[in-house]
């Protein structure tokens, strides 16, 4: 006689054929909602790098957000609040001072541009004063101020100034010292490149000197 297997016991052909075959109903389950899972996981997790770049790391009450620049062109740039102001100025000779400073505003929309005119022009009356005269009329010196006041247009957040004091005469150097000076008492930041340190000592947080390639900081 032959006697029928208890439940749970292999028969004689269960038995010869692979584990891998013989996976119950149950078995079959477990691997699909393990692999659902995974990648749930694999959606919600983020890496520290962009856990910064979305504002994770926190600095008191304020989001810290840390954006790697190097890797956005540089048309792009100006939407994170960044001016620059060459050290040839580059200003467009044909256009008016009024049209430099708002040069800015054909590439990026600045939140509120009328109020920030007229805080540019407030900060820096001398160049409201010839804002209709074009830039090719104006000297070396006035050209500056009216590259700083373009690139105030944009920086927001930071100033990036490339040897703002080179060639100007005393008198305008003083004057624009105390607009630095003006626009640090607003909280504006500002990095500066210049190889006339005495111009800008009285305005410095830090300052780095670079000696044969090399980084030092003062």
């Amino acid at each position: 006689m032959t006697s029928t297997p208890e439940t749970g016991t292999a028969t004689a052909e269960e038995r010869k054929t692979p584990k891998k075959a013989r996976t119950g109903a149950r078995g079959a389950n477990v691997a699909p909602a393990k692999a659902k899972s995974a990648k749930k996981a694999k959606a919600t997790k983020k890496t520290p790098k962009a856990a910064k770049e979305a504002g994770a790391a926190k600095d008191g009450s304020k989001t810290a957000k840390i954006i790697d620049l190097l890797k956005r062109p540089a048309h792009q740039r100006i939407r994170f609040g960044i001016g620059y102001m060459p050290e040839d100025r580059r200003l467009v000779p044909e256009f008016t001072v009024e049209e430099n400073i708002r040069l800015p505003l054909w590439t990026h929309a600045i939140e509120k541009p009328e109020e920030r005119f007229a805080w540019i022009a407030k900060v820096m009356p001398e160049v409201e004063r010839f804002h209709s005269r074009r830039a090719l009329e104006l000297s070396g010196g006035q050209q500056k101020m009216v590259a700083l006041a373009r690139a105030l247009m944009a920086g927001t957040r930071i100033l990036l100034l490339d040897e703002p004091f080179e060639g100007l005469a005393p008198a305008l150097a003083r004057r624009l010292g105390e607009v630095l000076a003006d626009l640090r008492a607003h909280g504006v930041s500002i990095l500066i490149a210049e190889s006339n340190e005495s111009h800008i000592r009285d305005l410095l947080t830090r300052s780095y000197a670079i000696e044969r390639g090399t980084i030092k900081a003062h």
